[in-house]
């Protein structure tokens, strides 16, 4: 173990992945002798996903995502399959808002292992849902973040003790169920890739909202304007610091209402070691 490099990898529009991936390399690296640096490949904004990824041997890659809709984002596949192991260890993440994972993690673990990868753990984590600042509310917290340095600690216990590491299994159904979709009132198929943020009279234009949009879909010139598609990832409606962005699609809020109702009751995070 001495001689692995740390990586972190993560999409994180929220910051929400970014704090676990971040929070089990650095407790990875605290267990390594002597100075260890974190190479970090943050691939939120759309210009990173140009460029490709390679690893080798020598190297611990910590990668997460959120789950959208069940599923690995399907905006991410083709980046994410670019991304050569070469024979590298990887830890999956995968972060949702409270509601179920379904089998976004043994997806991005299955992406993993096509590339090369060998994958020795997995966890699923919540974080505050990107639709809500109710559900999951600041979340990873305290106890959340405990859960990941202990997950560290197996990993790093896990990697010492031989080397003949095995590769992990993780919950998930193969062939992976269909992506999670929204019912209207009358019980037909809601279109949800067509619902985008409004911006109101709050707006300073300051283009903070253009800057963090992962999709880099937000125009510069007119803020309330989208040039390409919107994924729903809150990163412009929490970010703004005048709450000038918002969504009022009834179909969208009715989801909204009834995500919150109903997995109000608090979830753990679920880890994969063996």
């Amino acid at each position: 173990m001495m001689n692995k490099k740390i990586n972190t990898m993560y999409f994180s529009p929220t910051g929400t992945t970014a704090k676990i991936v971040s929070g089990i390399a650095k407790k990875i690296a605290e267990n390594i002798d002597g100075e260890t640096i974190i190479n970090n490949i943050d691939f939120t904004l759309p210009g990173v996903r140009n460029e490709t990824a390679s690893f080798t041997g020598e190297d611990v890659v910590i990668i997460g995502v959120p789950v959208y809709a069940g599923r690995v984002p399907n905006v991410l596949l083709k980046y994410l399959n670019t991304i050569k192991g070469n024979g590298a260890f990887a830890i999956t993440v995968v972060v949702y808002g409270n509601r179920n994972y379904d089998d976004a993690l043994i997806e991005l673990k299955d992406i993993m292992v096509l590339n090369g990868f060998k994958v020795i753990a997995g966890g699923a984590f919540i974080g505050e849902h990107s639709f809500s600042k109710t559900l999951a509310k600041d979340r990873p917290d305290e106890k959340d973040m405990e859960i990941v340095d202990d997950f560290a600690n197996k990993i790093y216990a896990k990697i010492s003790a031989s080397n003949d590491i095995q590769t992990v299994t993780v919950k998930g159904n193969s062939p992976y169920r269909k992506y999670y979709t929204l019912k209207k009132e009358d019980g037909t198929h809601f279109d949800f890739r067509k619902v985008t943020p409004k911006t109101n009279s709050n707006c300073i234009d300051c283009k903070l909202c253009v800057n963090v949009c992962p999709m880099g879909s937000i125009d510069y010139e007119d803020t309330s304007k989208l040039n390409d598609i919107c994924i729903k990832c809150g990163a412009c409606v929490k970010t703004c610091p005048c709450q000038a962005k918002y969504y009022d699609d009834a179909n969208f809020l009715k989801h909204k209402h009834e995500l919150e109702v109903n997995f109000a009751n608090r979830r753990e995070p679920e880890l994969f070691l063996d």
